[in-house]
């Protein structure tokens, strides 16, 4: 059975998007993935243009508010700012609460900060995904 994972944070525009991304690319057959925004927002062309760049799907992405979550249950609901860990810190129904914590990429202009924030979160969801695959195997 697949595990659930929601990642947030503010406006679900670029590091959630990613992180969604790069899981589903990885593990779709492990993890059902999700993304959702505290104060959601048009999803940021630099954030599709890089995941296209480095072929992963974008065709599923929207941005979306945590709220259209409301009442389902996550295995793993990862905060990937201090803002959103915060506003959800209770998020009902949540196997484990993680927090990532993450500059947003679109402070800096041009996309130095989007690939660094996608090259940091490929790595760590590598490890998770190999953390998780031990989990379940032992």
């Amino acid at each position: 059975m697949k595990r659930r994972v929601l990642f947030l944070c503010v406006g679900n525009s670029a590091r959630s998007q990613l992180a969604e991304a790069l899981l589903r690319h990885q593990a779709s057959e492990q993890f059902d993935v999700f993304s959702a925004g505290t104060e959601p927002e048009q999803i940021d062309k630099r954030t599709l243009a890089l995941l296209q760049k480095n072929n992963l799907d974008t065709s599923a992405l929207r941005s979306k508010s945590v709220s259209e979550f409301s009442g389902q249950s996550f295995d793993f609901v990862i905060s990937l700012c201090e803002k959103s860990s915060q506003e959800c810190q209770s998020f009902p129904l949540t196997g484990h609460a993680i927090t990532w914590d993450y500059p947003d990429p679109r402070i800096e202009s041009g996309s130095r900060g989007f690939e660094l924030t996608f090259r940091e979160l490929n790595e760590r969801i590598r490890m998770f995904v190999l953390v998780q695959s031990k989990e379940i195997n032992d």
